[in-house]
């Protein structure tokens, strides 16, 4: 494996989880020395990352976390929509990943009385993950794997993580009541109403913010 691909998934998961935050720049000669690597393989690293929308290369300025816009919200969550919904209405209730599913709520649940809400994120997107394994697709894996972590960078820009997390346990449990109760299209049905409440939710924050 080309030694730019680990850098780069570690990189990624720094981003995703907050190490640098959206919009701040990432010094190339710093972040080189840091992690022991060649500035080839770094800028190789970069590319990649460019690629997963997480990076973006500002001129003169060198490369710099992404900072999400409403139109970057809006076309994550159709992308969502798309896969995620398609994903479960084709779906089969004894499909493994229903395990997952499962799963993910119960630590999800679990750790709301906490108001643990990076738990809790992470569980909430373990859950949405599962629901692309119905699928049985590795390439849609791998694109909602990239849509995922954008969708993290959005959230990493509201500063109001229970907002973001707590009502949306709830509204999991109802689509895997959905799906186990009534069906796969039902299921998705809910999945629908519940991604698009998702979406005025974070569109209503980054208006308050005055984003564009």
């Amino acid at each position: 494996m080309p030694s730019h691909v680990p850098l780069a998934d570690e990189l990624r998961t720094r981003i995703i989880a907050g190490d640098f935050a959206p919009g701040s720049r990432l010094s190339e000669s710093a972040l080189a020395e840091q992690l022991d690597v060649s500035r080839n393989t770094l800028r190789e690293a970069f590319r990649v990352l460019a690629e997963q929308g997480l990076v973006e290369h500002v001129p003169h300025r060198g490369v710099s976390v992404a900072s999400p816009t409403i139109a970057d919200v809006i076309d994550i969550y159709r992308a969502r929509r798309v896969i995620e919904c398609t994903a479960l209405r084709y779906s089969e209730p004894e499909h493994p990943a229903v395990q997952l599913m499962r799963d993910s709520l119960t630590d999800a649940e679990e750790h709301l009385p906490t108001g643990d809400w990076i738990r809790v994120g992470s569980a909430n997107m373990a859950f949405h993950d599962a629901i692309v394994a119905l699928a049985d697709s590795p390439r849609l894996a791998r694109t909602y794997r990239d849509v995922a972590a954008e969708l993290r960078l959005v959230f990493l820009e509201i500063d109001d993580p229970r907002a973001l997390h707590e009502p949306f346990v709830r509204k999991n449990r109802t689509v895997l009541t959905a799906l186990l109760e009534h069906g796969p299209a039902a299921a998705a049905d809910e999945l629908e109403r519940y991604l698009m409440a998702s979406e005025r939710t974070v569109l209503g924050a980054f208006t308050r913010m005055g984003r564009e």
